[in-house]
């Protein structure tokens, strides 16, 4: 069965969201495409039937453990990871047949070849090799390789390969999920969150304690030989003879290369033409509802793009959170303001008239999204490429080698370096009695160190400081002289399904180098107040995009010689900068010196959110007059229709309306919210104050959390619940306890049910607990998964009974799904030691969960809740005012309650993170007037709610 196009992107995406959420790895970027057409020429099918998923990742490590260690007699092979299944079986080779559903392959072989994924393993996957890597130079893992195509059969031999390589690998040695799996299937089966490593004998033990801790098997399943042969032992048996599997590894690595004999066809093109008299909104009416144009917010919405609190630049910008930011953005560290910025590229319809074209294109428009970000320079930049292609079929195979000749080449000008990448080239589908090809397609991710995570420029429109002088908007040319404005592969043509030959390319490196430095140069000099780049839709969807981000009035001008629709629809290499008024002369000099064409195309005004209207004016003429909401709403309308195939109608309707009458956020913080001055060089026998980081299987809140108490003064541990289970700490010696967030037990019997259930059934455990609580010198505070579980043992809320739960209720969001947003918040005034000085505020904060709605027993008991002011933090308008409106509420709480405290204050449960929001850079849209540079301070109001913590204990603990 093949799933249709629209089955696909909702439950492909839903796959992908659901892992990141529940594995704690924020998705931050990434593309939407969608094309089906027929050739003119020759009649074949193009579409993604087999559909691309694609995602990626960037992290760091120390240089020291880049490389990894030789294999050698004597060492231990070791897998980290869940147990085996039959599935994955043979996926590789699945993956790379000729063409997917032929009729003469069976599909049973298709459906089991599929892998399954498990993030709560994943997670705990992770954990062990983190933990093994923070041992630094002790780091017991000498090499590791990831299990993927091939499965065992392909990670452990080419874990154990080298000059003194070779294993026995023992089967009985594996943990079968499924005990009737053969030895074949064991061997080739690609099962998921598994890793193989090389260990040292003398370091078993470390790897071993920490797997214990985090409920991770690490299995020690052979011994290195040094004899150049892999040997598999069979079930039941350890000898050596007759075994199932015996690979010489020198025979292998001595196989001639395939040679592969390619042909190339020139195919014939038929002339086409657009329909005549076309007007500007006639083609705006199609293109801004193309999908690979239109607004991605129905996949923002529901995936944790702030989880880590490392992301400093995810998808959405502006006061509107619109999806269509260039760079992705992350933090090294929550103590620098140095991080890694990432760009995406990808452009197939071009690269179906010319694959050497869309190749290049792909490259440009990596590294045109990449160029808002200051980064130590273009010669560091390095680039993962995938290549997805019907590689085996016809001619595409020609047309493959040809865009890799052509990227090559223009990223050695350029240059730039390809360090990894994968590929996928069984991009066909049998469909009925025909074959139905993909555009062969090639992603460029570029990445590079960002210098200053502070300096991102994002494309919202900003407008001047002085609302009487209008910002300007200047187009800037990264590849040729700007008269070629071709529309061969560009939204406008696949809207009106015309073959243009002639398409946009990266004409001129040389050109593109200068272009790329001179923005660069301006984004570390603070003088661009936005940018974005001219991609998919061209010039006009470019400064529309700009201006739907900013919720503002946007103005074009132009004068050209060139084709009306050409001028605005081309997608030719470049980007609009939005500058102050006066630096446009400067600015325009700059790159009229460099060689690069560069011109002043409009401005903005100050009329914002319904007021707002765009105005395009060519040659003296007017070709377009419309207000902004209408403009917007046609960009909106794609998603909004793919939003209501995926969450409560309700809400879409909310939603939309919030879009087009939201005002802007006036944010309130009248208190003291700089940092404190730690010396943590102070000696130790000062008087320590420690809180527990607790976590449990699938937490995943646990780092951004610790930070927060760390930079008011708390040393913070890092506890499991292993740690309590097996009675290793005792909580006597914490002042406070943090719940973290996530998804424990991946919320399966619902959140926090779980992890409640653990401690309310183990004695020992619900007694430290319950003592820590009745201790009149601790406090506790939990956020999203945290806040669950408090509100499950009844920490917070019960009024004249301390020990009652069951009358707080976390309840499914109203819109029955995950959501993630960049809520309004206001604070009200409560016992909580947690917000003492905080009243008044206005402000804002990551929101992110599936289970968030506060309910309770009965409305009674609600009023007590109020009255006794036990509901400090409610989700709010731009205003201030309390809302009830979807996504101002993200989750339909009652009362638009957001946060619990205890009757004595002591105890505050919330479900918004301030643990991913106590840091300037940590919000998608800070205020300007909040920005101080003095003593590189960088916090944001939140930190004062841990700081209150830390005043709270030295004060109580001064008084005992």
């Amino acid at each position: 069965m093949i799933f249709t196009v629209l089955q696909v992107i909702i439950h492909a995406s839903n796959g992908a969201s659901d892992y990141g959420n529940k594995f704690g790895e924020p998705v931050i970027c990434g593309f939407f495409r969608s094309y089906g057409q027929r050739s003119t020429v020759n009649g074949t099918r193009w579409e993604y039937i087999k559909p691309i998923m694609f995602s990626g990742g960037i992290g760091s490590i120390d240089h020291y453990q880049i490389r990894k260690m030789s294999c050698r007699p004597g060492l231990l092979v070791a897998k980290i990871g869940g147990p085996a299944y039959r599935i994955g079986v043979g996926g590789g080779a699945a993956s790379s047949v000729r063409v997917q559903g032929h009729s003469e392959r069976d599909s049973e072989l298709d459906f089991v070849a599929v892998q399954r994924g498990d993030p709560e393993m994943e997670q705990k996957v992770n954990r062990v090799i983190r933990a093994c890597v923070e041992y630094g130079t002790e780091n017991p893992i000498l090499s590791i390789h990831d299990q993927g195509a091939g499965g065992n059969g392909n990670v452990l031999k080419e874990l154990v390969e080298g000059e003194h390589g070779g294993a026995i690998i023992n089967a009985d040695s594996f943990n079968l999920g499924d005990p009737t799996m053969s030895i074949r299937e064991l061997w080739g089966a690609e099962y998921q969150e598994n890793n193989a490593i090389l260990l040292d004998p003398s370091k078993v033990d470390i790897i071993q304690r920490i797997a214990q801790r985090e409920k991770c098997p690490v299995l020690v399943v052979g011994r290195t030989t040094g004899d150049n042969r892999v040997v598999l032992t069979d079930y039941g048996s350890q000898s050596t003879e007759n075994a199932p599997v015996n690979l010489d590894l020198t025979a292998i690595s001595n196989r001639g290369k395939k040679v592969f004999h390619l042909k190339s066809v020139i195919h014939k093109t038929v002339p086409s033409t657009f329909p005549k008299n076309l007007t500007v909104y006639d083609v705006l009416n199609r293109v801004l509802r193309l999908p690979s144009v239109a607004s991605k917010r129905f996949l923002t919405n529901k995936v944790d793009r702030s989880v880590s609190g490392l992301i400093v630049q995810q998808q959405c910008v502006g006061p509107l959170h619109t999806p269509i930011a260039d760079v992705a953005v992350c933090a090294l560290s929550y103590y620098d303001t140095v991080g890694a910025a990432v760009g995406v590229g990808e452009q197939p319809i071009k690269g179906m008239i010319s694959a050497e074209v869309g190749a290049r294109m792909s490259l440009a428009e990596s590294l045109t999204n990449l160029v808002f970000a200051p980064i130590s320079g273009i010669r560091d930049i390095k680039c993962s490429v995938n290549w997805m292609w019907a590689a085996k079929l016809d001619d595409e195979g020609a047309r493959m080698v040809a865009a890799c000749d052509s990227l090559c080449e223009a990223m050695k000008y350029l240059g730039v370096a390809i360090d990894g990448g994968k590929d996928s080239l069984s991009m066909a589908a049998q469909v009925e009695n025909e074959i139905v090809k993909a555009p062969g397609t090639v992603v460029v991710s570029s990445y590079a160190p960002c210098t200053d995570i502070n300096k991102v420029v994002t494309p919202n429109l900003k407008g001047s400081s002085v609302d009487t002088v209008p910002s300007r908007l200047i187009y800037v040319r990264f590849s040729n002289d700007g008269c070629s404005n071709r529309l061969g592969g560009s939204a406008m043509s696949q809207c009106f399904e015309q073959d243009i030959v002639d398409c946009s390319d990266l004409d001129d490196c040389e050109t593109f180098i200068k272009a790329f430095n001179l923005v660069q140069k301006f984004v570390e000099d603070d003088r661009l107040l936005a940018g974005h780049d001219v991609s998919d839709g061209g010039l006009l969807i470019c400064a529309l995009e700009m201006a739907f981000a900013g919720n503002r009035s946007l103005v074009i001008q132009m004068c050209s010689k060139a084709d009306l629709l050409d001028v605005l629809f081309a997608e030719e290499c470049g980007v609009i900068l939005e500058v102050d008024d006066k630096q446009v002369t400067d600015i325009l000099k700059k790159f009229q010196l460099a060689g690069v064409f560069a011109d002043c195309i409009g401005y903005t005004t100050a009329d914002v959110g319904p007021l707002a209207t765009v105005t395009v004016t060519v040659n003296g003429n007017t070709v377009l007059s419309k207000s902004l909401v209408e403009l917007r709403s046609i960009w909106e309308d794609t998603s909004l229709h793919l939003e209501k195939l995926q969450t409560s109608a309700k809400c879409v309707k909310e939603q939309f309306d919030w879009l087009n009458t939201a005002k802007p956020v006036k944010y309130i913080a009248d208190f003291d919210y700089s940092m404190p001055r730690i010396d943590f060089a102070l000696p130790k026998s000062l008087k320590i104050y420690s809180v527990a980081i607790l976590r449990e299987e699938g937490s995943n809140g646990d780092r951004e959390m610790a930070a927060a108490f760390h930079m008011v003064g708390f040393t913070p541990f890092d506890l499991t619940m292993t740690d309590l289970l097996k009675n290793d700490v005792n909580l006597n010696a914490f002042s406070g306890i943090a719940f973290v967030g996530g998804f424990s037990y991946g919320d399966v019997l619902g959140s926090a049910k779980g992890w409640a259930s653990v401690i309310k059934f183990h004695d020992k455990v619900l007694w430290q607990l319950e003592h820590f609580r009745r201790r009149s010198n601790t406090f506790s505070l939990g956020v999203c998964n945290g806040c669950q579980l408090m509100a499950h043992l009844g920490w917070v809320g019960n009024v004249g009974n301390t020990t009652e739960s069951g009358t707080i209720f976390m309840e499914e969001n109203e819109c029955g799904r995950f959501q993630s947003t960049f809520s309004t918040v206001t604070i009200n005034k409560s016992p909580s030691i947690f917000l003492e000085g905080m009243e008044g505020a206005v402000l804002g904060v990551w929101s992110s969960h599936g289970e968030g709605r506060f309910s309770f027993r009965d409305d009674t008991y609600l009023n007590v809740i109020e009255n006794e002011g036990l509901a400090p933090v409610r989700y709010c308008d731009g205003s201030g005012v309390p809302s009830m409106q979807f996504p101002d509420n993200p989750n339909g709480s009652a009362r638009s309650i957001a946060a619990i405290c205890s009757a004595d204050g002591r105890h505050l449960a919330m479900m918004p993170h301030p643990d991913r929001s106590f840091l300037s850079w940590q919000w998608p849209d800070y205020p300007q007037k909040w920005r101080v540079d003095e003593d590189d301070q960088h916090s944001s109001p939140w930190i004062r709610l841990y700081s209150n913590a830390y005043r709270w204990v030295k004060k109580v603990c001064i008084a005992l």
